[in-house]
Order: structure tokens, then C-alpha cells, then sequence
């Protein structure tokens, strides 16, 4: 039996300062997930890092929800990067591009690839390329600080995160089950 598809995907970016970029994108995953559709989220500059999200498409959302984490547990420098950084994103950047044009995901999530784009681990001619290529059918979405005027000026939704107030402000660390 054949499965729905979306009729018509958009590309969506959660960006800025404030917390809930990808708790957003997870928060629609999880929607469309409801309804059938299929999601993949490649998580670029992120790895061996036990997130709630990878625990919770393992346990409960599997074969609905597919998460990948590309890259590693330590902050990449945004002046200088290490080469395993960019070697990173660079495959991330690959797999998004054979995801999303494989016709197996009605919704991919690329999570925040807009800091990779930023941090220079990632080409901004290569990203605007992908969007130009996105199949009609699939929901492409991109998270991240500092997105590019360039890629908010042909996305069809762009929200922006304003951090108003945080407790990290205080000291209090991020938190298993919130946070991560």
C-alpha cells in the first residue's frame, strides 16, 4: 500500500537567541508523526550526547522518527574549527542531501545547520542549493542561530526565538529531560 504525502512541503526556520529551536522542530515531528508521515533529523555538530529526543525515536517513534547526530560532545570553535569538526558537517551536509531527495521522509529536520552554515563548516552557496533542490513533497526544516538573510529570504516560514530571560543566567546548567 502506497503511503500519503505531504501535497506540498515547505522549508520552515526556527532561528535566534532563545531557547525552543529544536524542541519546535521536534514538537512538529512528533505532529506528523501522528498523522502517518515519516520524519529524519540529522543533528549536525552534536554527538554522544544521551538527548531525551534520540531515547524517545528509539523507544516509542521508531520507524517514524529517525534522529542522527553528526558530529561531536565537545563546542566547536566558531574562529577556528577543528578538521573533525568540519569532516563532520561536511558528512551531515552529504546524508541531508541523500535524504532528502531519497522520497523515504516526508519531513526532514536539519538541526542546527544554520551554525554550521555560520561557523563556516558548512557553505552557504551549498545550503541555498539544497533548498532550490527540495522536493516539492517534503517539509525541510532548519534550525539554528544565526541564520543567513539568504536562506530566511526564500524560506516560507522563518520564526525567531528572542531570549528575553534564562536561567542559565543564574548558573543552573542544562537539565536531563528538559534541556537534553
Amino acid at each position: 500500500m502506497k503511503r500519503e504525502r505531504l501535497q506540498r512541503g515547505m522549508i520552515q526556520v526556527y532561528t535566534g537567541n532563545g531557547k525552543g529551536k529544536t524542541t519546535a522542530s521536534l514538537g512538529l515531528a512528533l505532529r506528523c508523526i501522528g498523522h502517518g508521515y515519516r520524519v529524519y533529523m540529522i543533528q549536525f555538530m552534536k554527538g554522544d550526547i544521551d538527548y531525551g529526543e534520540l531515547i524517545a525515536a528509539q523507544k516509542l517513534l521508531s520507524p517514524y522518527l529517525t534522529i542522527k547526530q553528526m558530529g561531536r560532545a565537545d563546542f566547536v570553535n566558531r574562529e577556528a574549527p577543528d578538521q573533525i569538526d568540519i569532516d563532520w558537517a561536511q558528512k551531515a551536509f552529504k546524508l541531508a542531501e541523500e535524504i532528502l531527495l531519497s522520497g523515504e521522509y516526508d519531513v526532514v529536520i536539519l538541526d542546527e545547520i544554520n551554525v554550521a552554515v555560520d561557523f563556516k563548516l558548512v557553505d552557504l552557496e551549498d545550503l541555498l542549493r539544497l533548498l532550490e533542490n527540495k522536493p516539492e513533497d517534503v517539509e525541510l526544516i532548519l534550525t539554528g542561530r544565526y541564520a543567513k538573510p539568504e536562506v530566511t529570504k526564500v524560506a516560507d516560514l522563518v520564526t525567531e526565538m528572542l531570549d528575553i530571560k534564562h536561567y542559565y543566567t543564574t548558573g543552573i546548567d542544562s537539565r536531563k529531560g528538559i534541556e537534553k
